[in-house]
């Protein structure tokens, strides 16, 4: 699924979207580049609100019922002092005065297999997604970790005519910071996806995950999108986001291009 959800939010939704439409059925060979910018704000239980803009650049190269995607992204966070992101969207906020710290975040490269189960005539398909979380974020500024993550999800879909019923579970595990303690945690997400025409699609995702603190909330979070395909090869993906705990952030937005 997404967002996700935030790994980063904007991929999960990417992802998810793009398989909604046309991935299920098969995949076809080829490279598609994307990129994009999100903003979030959220207080994440503490006393300051906390805004990330995530930009990331992201390459997919899919063969037959196999994709493997890399994802370098740009992160910046207004925080307190002492902030320490987890993953985009779930920074472990500090105590100190507030202060902007940018670069490079974490790296992630991920493996899809499509149709791992496929029923054309009942119109259902699931796919199997693998990532791995890098650290490539620097720890010093409190962009990441410095650990690995893994997260292993299935995508499940069920096509109707116009509409497309989707769902996704998961599991991420996490490393093991020496300045936080963090837990593995259980992920899933529901939503739609309704095509107006050949060329624009709307729909709604809810994502719960299992929060990455001992004690912390579980993220809640909903997501309205909108997908349109300018032409053949060039498509655009516009979203806004609100959360429901101290997990989440309180809202956010943002506006992705993709080039196959």
């Amino acid at each position: 699924m997404i967002k996700t959800g935030s790994v980063g939010k904007a991929l999960g939704l990417g992802l998810l979207c793009a398989c909604a439409n046309s991935l299920a059925y098969g995949a076809d060979s080829g490279i598609s580049l994307s990129t994009g910018v999100e903003y979030s704000s959220g207080g994440y239980g503490g006393t300051d609100d906390i805004e990330e803009i995530y930009a990331p650049v992201i390459g997919v190269f899919s063969l037959d019922r196999f994709a493997f995607s890399v994802t370098v992204p740009y992160l910046s966070v207004s925080a307190p002092s002492g902030t320490t992101v987890t993953e985009p969207g779930e920074p472990v906020s500090g105590s100190g005065p507030m202060v902007t710290e940018s670069g490079l975040g974490d790296v992630v490269l991920g493996l899809t297999v499509y149709d791992v189960f496929l029923d054309i005539d009942r119109g259902i398909a699931i796919d199997i997604t693998g990532k791995v979380k890098i650290g490539t974020a620097d720890v010093d500024k409190g962009l990441g970790t410095g650990e690995e993550d893994y997260l292993l999800r299935a995508d499940m879909y069920k096509f109707f005519d116009q509409f497309t019923l989707m769902g996704s579970a998961g599991y991420k595990v996490r490393g093991e910071p020496p300045s936080v303690d963090l837990k593995n945690s259980l992920l899933g997400s529901i939503g739609g996806s309704y095509a107006l025409n050949d060329e624009t699609s709307v729909g709604f995702i809810y994502d719960y995950r299992d929060s990455s603190l001992q004690d912390g909330d579980s993220l809640s979070e909903a997501t309205l999108f909108s997908m349109h395909r300018l032409s053949e090869s060039l498509q655009l993906q516009l979203y806004a986001f609100a959360g429901f705990s101290d997990s989440s952030p309180d809202w956010g937005a943002g506006v992705y291009l993709s080039v196959n």
